[in-house]
């Protein structure tokens, strides 16, 4: 039976439109301006370009070092990402098959971390960085990730892994597979889509950080993209045509990630608190 398309759907769906819109304007100033001149993006930024100079994309690049920022930024953010799917989804499927007063304590311990702003423990972290040898550092920023990145991801595998049925555990185990297996073998793949979400949402996080990289990476060779695109933006200039091209370039890749895997998020998180 067809459902009767009404006026009130109708009225839903332009507001739904003008609303995504909306959204889509700052999208529209970054990009219009990126390909415009200086004095032309003072005199009307709203304005379509006179002369699209595309130009100002292979300036960024040659000025920033940009191929040296995106491999920064690319080899700090999968690191990092690794790290985090791999101790989280083994911390709450191990909190999840061993219940007791310790699981839950570690449980209730890493999710109220996410509660803690983070500029509460950065002088303390900096000063721990510099103890252990591991500030200006693409390791040591990676492992800094591994502590804030872990918290929200074990708590959403945490309600995933609830959803595993324990028997297929326990079928792999009697056929001779070791722990190990059973969590890698067996478990792992079944956690696919709570791991695209996690993938995704500390993507977004990691790749558009600014503070903590302005904190640790002290070197220009191991800027990052927003590091380097900051630079267009000081104290007395403002580049703005640079600039803005930088943040295209910046923004672009994972845009691209995100819009590609985008599916997979209200799926896995949806999953996740089932229970």
């Amino acid at each position: 039976m067809k459902k009767n398309y009404s006026k009130r759907t109708f009225l839903l769906e332009i507001f739904a439109i003008m609303l995504g819109l909306i959204f889509l304007v700052p999208f529209y100033f970054v990009f219009i301006n990126s390909v415009k001149g200086f004095s032309e993006i003072l005199i009307d930024a709203a304005a379509l370009p006179k002369e699209v100079l595309f130009s100002n994309y292979a300036k960024v690049w040659e000025v920033i070092s940009f191929q040296d920022a995106f491999l920064n930024s690319l080899i700090i953010t999968v690191l990092s990402i690794a790290g985090i799917v791999v101790i989280s989804s083994m911390a709450a499927w191990k909190m999840v098959r061993t219940p007791g007063k310790l699981s839950k304590f570690l449980f209730i311990f890493f999710v109220s971390a996410m509660v803690i702003p983070f500029q509460t423990v950065m002088i303390p972290l900096m000063k721990l960085g510099g103890m252990l040898g591991i500030m200006n550092s693409i390791p040591g920023i990676v492992i800094m990730y591994f502590g804030f990145g872990v918290s929200l991801s074990l708590f959403l595998y945490h309600g995933f892994v609830k959803t595993i049925p324990q028997e297929i555990e326990e079928s792999a185990r009697v056929d001779g597979c070791s722990q190990f297996g059973v969590f890698w073998r067996i478990v792992f793949p079944l956690l696919k889509p709570i791991t695209v979400t996690v993938i995704i949402l500390n993507t977004l996080w990691i790749w558009n950080d600014y503070l903590l990289p302005l904190l640790v990476l002290q070197d220009a060779e191991l800027r990052t993209i927003p590091l380097a695109t900051s630079s267009f933006f000081a104290q007395y200039t403002k580049q703005w045509d640079m600039g803005l091209a930088a943040l295209v370039l910046g923004i672009a890749p994972v845009i691209v990630f995100f819009l590609f895997l985008q599916k997979h998020i209200i799926k896995g998180i949806a999953a996740g608190s089932i229970k």
